[in-house]
């Protein structure tokens, strides 16, 4: 009887959970539909149609005639929103927490919220015919800093593309975007900056990613550039059925300001993943 009792209960408790799903307008969890490799593939897509919340770790230092260092969280989620069988809209937010010591001269120590980087890519929901994935839209800057050296007290928007093919285990492309500012604080330099971010990865069988990128920024007003190249390994597996990417890295300084950091970088991080 404990038998027919307990085969009973697990339907209706599945019946409970897809009519609240349907209610909610969501669908129920289906994690095993992905294998751990093509989950892993998935995060090397910056528009895949797939929730994840990755909390990305950079360790620089060199800031400065006092070498200064600075550790900066981002905390970066990416969430799809299916607008309907052709399209998807992609929201990217980059809201970075920081931790800085004498980055300017003997400027102290500072901690607390930066400016928030916001994008949304209009995406198409299938690759073209020639296995192109693109997607397009606006970004904003968005003046969140909590101590003036966090942030540049602007508002500032621009337009923001991607593009990328994924080939096998092979994943290539570039993401840019270029800010201009256009209000807040009038005693602040204004900002006009170009941001490039080509990328390069392969992704194993057993879900590891060995990944090379850089992320190129051009201040246009200060005529600097900025160029950390990063190379980073990763691993997709799953704690009690849940997705995450474990990540570690160096990143060199191949250019940065007179004032920016030099030299050698680390870089960690932590990705939850959500799929449908």
């Amino acid at each position: 009887m404990a038998k027919t009792s307990s085969t009973r209960t697990l339907p209706l408790k599945r019946s409970l959970m897809l009519a609240v799903a349907a209610a909610l307008g969501v669908g129920a969890p289906a994690y095993g539909q992905d294998s751990s490799a093509d989950l892993a593939k998935k995060l090397s897509n910056p528009i895949a149609s797939l929730i994840s919340v990755p909390f990305q770790l950079n360790y620089d230092h060199g800031y400065g005639p006092l070498d200064g260092d600075k550790a900066t969280l981002n905390i970066q989620p990416v969430i799809p929103f299916s607008l309907n069988a052709d399209w998807n809209l992609i929201s990217r937010t980059i809201l970075p927490v920081t931790y800085q010591n004498d980055i300017a001269g003997p400027s102290g120590s500072q901690f607390g919220l930066g400016d928030v980087v916001q994008s949304f890519f209009l995406s198409p929901a299938k690759p073209t015919d020639g296995g192109l994935i693109w997607g397009a839209g606006p970004v904003f800057l968005i003046p969140t800093a909590t101590d003036d050296l966090l942030g540049g007290e602007k508002w500032g928007a621009g337009p923001t593309i991607v593009a990328l093919k994924q080939d096998g285990p092979w994943t290539y492309g570039v993401l840019a975007n270029h800010i201009w500012s256009f209000a807040g604080n009038e005693d602040r330099n204004d900002i006009s900056s170009t941001y490039m971010q080509p990328f390069l990865s392969y992704t194993t069988p057993t879900a590891w990613t060995f990944a090379l990128n850089t992320e190129s920024t051009y201040d246009w007003k200060a005529h600097d550039w900025s160029v950390p190249i990063n190379l980073t390994v990763s691993k997709l597996l799953k704690v009690n059925e849940q997705p995450i990417s474990l990540t570690a890295g160096l990143r060199y300084w191949a250019a940065a300001p007179d004032d920016g950091p030099e030299g050698l970088g680390v870089r960690v991080g932590l990705t939850f993943l959500f799929p449908k």
